[in-house]
């Protein structure tokens, strides 16, 4: 759990319109030190991201209003915003899907139900290279 000191202070937005998959989120991160934005939308997200300035954002693909992609497309859009890192959620696992992901500038692509791992991993991996440098 040491290991985890390392993600102390580091601002994580989860986006994602399950309850389900937000309340995880922050069940997962709970104890690392992480700050915890949680969004409802794509929308809600563009608003936390320029009110937050996350250093990373988990965005869910299928989303009322305005999906992940394009969610993720106006983040990076924004040249504020351009090199955080943004992964995508999704309960398909399709190439299709992690291609459209690349595309609109997607750094990773996690599959629905997550893991604490998977997260932690990902925050370790796009994160920290923001936060300590």
């Amino acid at each position: 759990m040491g290991d985890l000191k390392r993600l102390n202070g580091i601002k994580v937005l989860v986006v994602d319109d399950s309850s389900t998959i937000r309340r995880s989120a922050e069940i997962f991160l709970s104890n690392t030190g992480c700050e915890i934005i949680l969004a409802v939308d794509g929308f809600d997200a563009l608003a936390k991201v320029v009110d937050n300035q996350p250093d990373i954002i988990f965005v869910d693909v299928v989303m009322p209003r305005l999906d992940g992609y394009q969610a993720c497309q106006l983040i990076k859009k924004n040249t504020r915003f351009h090199a955080t890192p943004v992964i995508m959620l999704s309960s398909k696992n399709g190439l299709f899907d992690k291609a459209k992901g690349r595309m609109v500038g997607s750094s990773e692509y996690l599959t629905k139900p997550f893991t604490k791992d998977e997260l932690l991993n990902a925050i370790e991996k796009h994160a920290l290279q923001f936060s300590n440098t």
